[in-house]
Formats: C-alpha cells, sequence, structure tokens
C-alpha cells in the first residue's frame, strides 16, 4: 500500500508552491508599482480625486490677472482661495479685486469679490476648466451710492469674463495612459475638500 505524506495546514507550503505564491505577490507588486506613482489617481476603481489644497496651489499659479473694460477701468484679481461645495457641486473663488479708471477720484478702489462656478472638461486641452462663473458677492471699499453701484457691476462682469475657462488642473498624455489604454474623463464630482473626476 501507497502512502502519499500529507501536509498540515499550520506547516509551511512545499518549496515549488512557496515559489508559485512568491512570483504571484511580486507581479501584483509590479502590477501596482505605476499606479502608486501617480497620486490620486486609482485605475483599479477608475477615478481620479484631487485635494483642495492642490488645486489651491495648482490656481494660485495663474494670478494676478487683469483685463480692461470699456476702455475706461482695469479690473485685476489677486489671491485667489478656492471653495468647494459638494451640495450645489460647484467650485467658488474668492479673490481681492481692484479698480483703477482715471475717472475715479480714488483710484484704485480695492475690494473682494466671490464667483461661483460650473466645472467642464476640456478635452483638447486635457484640462479641467470653470464653467460659466457667476458673480455672488462683490464688495468694494470707500465708494457708496451710485458710484458703488456702477462699479461693482463693472467689476462682476469682468471677474466672470476672467475666471470663465480658468485651469484648476490640468492632466498630461502620460498621466492618462496605462500600458494601451488611454483614459478620458467623464463625470466631475465636487466633494467638499475635494475633486473627483470619473476615468472612462
Amino acid at each position: 500500500m501507497n502512502i502519499r505524506p500529507s501536509f498540515s495546514p499550520s506547516l509551511p507550503p512545499p518549496v515549488p508552491a512557496r515559489r508559485h505564491l512568491l512570483r504571484v505577490l511580486l507581479g501584483a507588486a509590479a502590477l501596482q508599482a505605476p499606479f502608486a506613482a501617480l497620486a490620486g489617481f486609482n485605475f483599479f476603481t477608475s477615478e481620479y480625486t484631487a485635494t483642495r489644497d492642490e488645486l489651491q496651489a495648482q490656481i494660485a499659479k495663474r494670478f494676478p490677472v487683469a483685463e480692461r473694460y470699456a476702455e475706461l477701468f482695469m479690473v485685476g484679481l489677486r489671491d485667489p482661495q478656492l471653495g468647494l461645495d459638494a451640495a450645489t457641486n460647484r467650485a467658488t473663488i474668492t479673490a481681492a479685486l481692484t479698480i483703477a479708471s482715471p475717472l475715479l477720484a480714488a483710484s484704485p478702489v480695492q475690494g473682494v469679490v466671490a464667483v461661483s462656478s460650473a466645472l467642464k472638461y476640456d478635452a483638447a486641452t486635457r484640462a479641467l476648466r470653470l464653467d460659466q462663473p457667476k458673480a455672488e458677492r462683490l464688495e468694494l471699499q470707500g465708494v457708496e451710492g451710485r458710484d458703488a453701484e456702477r462699479l461693482q457691476r463693472v467689476g462682476a462682469v469682468v471677474a466672470q469674463e476672467l475666471l470663465q475657462g480658468q485651469v484648476l488642473r490640468s492632466f498630461t498624455a502620460d498621466e492618462l495612459t496605462v500600458g494601451r489604454k488611454t483614459y478620458e474623463i467623464g463625470d466631475i464630482t465636487v466633494l467638499d475638500n475635494g475633486i473627483k473626476v470619473q476615468l472612462k
């Protein structure tokens, strides 16, 4: 009678089995290495998440910005602060505002503007951008009455124009390519402390 040796579950697997297990684990680690190197990307769940701090650092690089209005006013924005509202799926940029004009007795006028915006993905430039921003609040210092109302309208219009299409995050082709697959950006979800996009 031939009796086959048995292995107790408490004992380590035989050498060939251990070698096979080691190869599997090393292969899995090698597979995950490219994903781990790309912070914010999760190709297993097909998502990318950017934190508010990351987005704040990116948008701060694109300021200050300025634009002339009706050849009479120069409106500038600086020191942007990014806010995120998960309830409305919108982002908010609050910035210091300056309006200068030869028509103003006290020029430039200083203030603060808060602009909320939807978000969209521009596939041609691989960029996540502000879309259809709307001035929600604008406060000016040192002006009152009709002058204040006029300057508030000017400031709101120009602030919206300056922020339309502003880039929050741009992607490289390498970031969106894994193996032979190149991902596209799908649905955009605003979180309380970040923005999540679908990879498809």
